[in-house]
Formats: structure tokens, sequence, C-alpha cells
């Protein structure tokens, strides 16, 4: 099982990025997928989620500017991120969740800096 997260860089204040995760070895579509992060000296946090069905939820610092979305077709979740701001500035990981199983991605730099 592998999921390859992909998308991140260096992006000015307001500017935006789209973070993809393709996943192998799994039907992603019966997973709930997310996206975590993790800021320099704290903790991985839940960012925006999305269930096998298709509902989702944000966490509040990100909610009108991030927008998740997956691809069963293409066995893909993406993260839009809008009106970037610099403590968005962190690790990105993609998360798959069904039943007992879980698995993480490698993470994604992302870097919100002028």
């Amino acid at each position: 099982v592998q999921l390859q997260a992909s998308g991140g860089g260096l992006v000015q204040p307001g500017g935006s990025l789209r973070l993809s995760c393709a996943a192998s070895g799994i039907i992603s579509s019966i997973y709930d997928m997310a996206w975590y992060r993790q800021r320099p000296g704290k903790q991985r946090e839940l960012v925006a989620a999305i269930t096998s069905h298709g509902n989702t939820n944000y966490a509040d610092s990100v909610k009108g500017r991030f927008t998740i979305s997956r691809d069963n077709a293409k066995n893909t979740v993406y993260l839009q991120m809008n009106s970037l701001k610099p403590e968005d500035t962190a690790d990105y990981y993609c998360h798959a969740q069904w039943n007992i199983y879980d698995y993480w991605g490698q993470g994604t730099q992302v870097t919100v800096s002028s």
C-alpha cells in the first residue's frame, strides 16, 4: 500500500496550491481519506477529511480557504488550498482509513512566505 503525496512547494501569502494524494494497493473509494499537517514545533493536526460517501469536514483554521475532494476513478484525493497564509506552512500528510486499516503517506512540504 502506498499513498503518494505531491504538489507542495513555496508560495507567497495569498497564493494557492493543490496537493494530490495518489493511492495504490488499496481500493481507496471505500476508505475515508484525510489531510493532516505538522507545523514546525507543533503536533500533527487534522486539516480536512472526506468520507467514502463524500462528506467533508475541515479544521476551523482552513474553513472557506481549503477544499478536499476525491476522484475514485483515479484513486486520488486532493486538497485545494487558497488564500494561503504563513501559518499554513507545514508538512502535509495524506491518510487513509477503513475498518481496522489505516495508512499514512509521506509528507509534502508547503512553505508560505514572501
